[in-house]
């Protein structure tokens, strides 16, 4: 059998989505890890910000000169750049056979197969019901005891700066019975953990004659699988983030205690620019409701710095609102305009390069101090760690999470991958939190 060999850039949807590619292209193709024993290379991208796409640019000419050896050899790119600038990058990009967006996964082999007729082609139709939610993925390069469920696609905020809505289209839920499905079966062949994704999962509905379904239901019905399945999601809008989520999450001690809840800025003035549809003072009132039901939990953001006509004053605002929440960790990036975004049509892009790196470099400064801060106030607690993998660092240490998704390692002795251990935690870094096994 031929040899498939996908790298996947970006969010943890892509790593889902390539799950998929590999499932569609299993009766045709073995997964490799080494690019020389590849018959096909599929590059699946992000589009969400242009360092991305230039990091795809630099890698399609790195892989050109590997068909320049091998005649034979077929190379693809998938996902959101590829529906953004598809035509560019067939013109631009002489390497490329073909182009699949992210709701023409299916077609790959008609695409493959034209392509090894000498056919350059694409297929970046968006769907209104795709969601592949017949399709089992193959879990290709996992490691058994962590796995992500899509249990929906697209999205329908269109913040000013996003191109997701117009590269993934619009909101559209899977059928809760194969999410519940798809959960059941990885539990069942050893998995311990299971993440659910979507642009934005507080916005999951299904109603048909035989339920109806909303987010909270979801994982309420995931969290009764099992009470050694953890169940983790991302990503959270703060407009939508629901009272009854919390309590669900409350309720079931399987249910991690951590939320990724984006701001992308502190300021009114910048989230109204963003439409985000929500205020400061609202995203505030909703992190003083999820410290009241759920004390513990941790809350990690997404947070841009330069957007266009940021004040220093907006900066300052969203440095003070960082220091209010007390974020465990953070996504923190420089603006960067993305062709065919609201902000790219309304806004001047005015904030100069060196003021962009600068802010941001102020707001990864203050996360390291909020991160250690946090870090430090575990020193001395007992936590609940599933184990992952052996350090990186040391073949005498295995790491794994605790509930609030921050990594803990600790010494081997006789536990394994996939075990719960019960951890006491003796010293941290700003990143990572060092114990002993109890």
């Amino acid at each position: 059998m031929k040899k498939l060999h996908i790298e996947t850039y970006g969010c943890q949807m892509n790593v889902a989505d390539s799950e998929v590619v590999a499932s569609i292209l299993s009766p045709y193709y073995t997964i490799t890890d080494s690019l020389r024993e590849a018959d096909l290379i599929l590059l699946n991208t992000c589009s969400v910000r242009d360092n991305a796409e230039q990091r795809i640019r630099k890698r399609l000419r790195e892989l050109a000169s590997l068909k320049k050896k091998n005649k034979n050899l077929l190379l693809g790119l998938l996902g959101c750049m590829a529906e953004r600038i598809k035509e560019q990058l067939l013109e631009q990009e002489k390497a490329l056979d073909f182009i699949a967006g992210p709701d023409a996964y299916r077609s790959l082999p008609q695409l493959i197969e034209g392509a090894s007729l000498g056919n350059t082609s694409f297929n970046v139709l968006l769907s209104e019901k795709e969601t592949y939610d017949d399709i089992d993925p193959v879990r290709y390069d996992s490691n058994g005891i962590s796995a992500f469920i899509a249990i929906m696609r697209g999205c329908n905020n269109f913040c000013s700066y996003c191109v997701v809505p117009y590269t993934r289209g619009r909101e559209r839920s899977r059928e809760p019975k194969t999410i519940i499905e798809e959960a059941q079966n990885l539990f069942e062949k050893g998995f311990r953990e299971v993440t659910l994704l979507g642009q934005n999962v507080n916005s999951y509905y299904w109603k048909d004659v035989l339920s109806n379904m909303d987010f909270a239901d979801l994982v309420e019905k995931i969290a009764q699988i099992s009470p050694l399945l953890r169940v983790r999601y991302a990503t959270s809008h703060p407009k939508d983030i629901s009272d009854k989520l919390l309590l669900i999450m409350a309720k079931y001690p399987n249910v991690c205690h951590y939320i990724h809840l984006p701001v992308q800025s502190g300021s009114n003035n910048m989230l109204k620019k963003m439409n985000r549809v929500y205020s400061r003072e609202y995203y505030l009132e909703r992190i003083r409701k999820i410290k009241e039901i759920l004390p513990d939990c941790a809350i990690s953001t997404d947070i841009i710095a330069g957007f266009c006509g940021e004040t220093e004053q907006d900066h300052q605002d969203t440095l003070n609102l960082m220091k209010e929440v007390g974020y465990e960790y953070a996504f923190m990036f420089k603006y960067s305009v993305r062709e065919g975004t609201k902000a790219a049509e309304k806004f001047e892009d005015d904030i100069t390069e060196e003021l962009k790196i600068k802010r941001l470099e102020e707001i990864i400064a203050l996360q390291q101090q909020l991160s250690l801060e946090s870090n430090k106030r575990d020193i001395g607690k007992t936590v609940t760690v599933l184990v992952e993998g052996i350090s990186k660092r040391s073949d005498e240490y295995l790491f794994g999470r605790n509930s609030q998704n921050k990594v803990c390692v600790f010494p081997k002795k006789h536990y394994k991958i996939g075990d719960y251990v019960e951890v006491k935690i003796v010293k941290c870094t700003a990143g990572t939190l060092i114990g002993e096994a109890l």
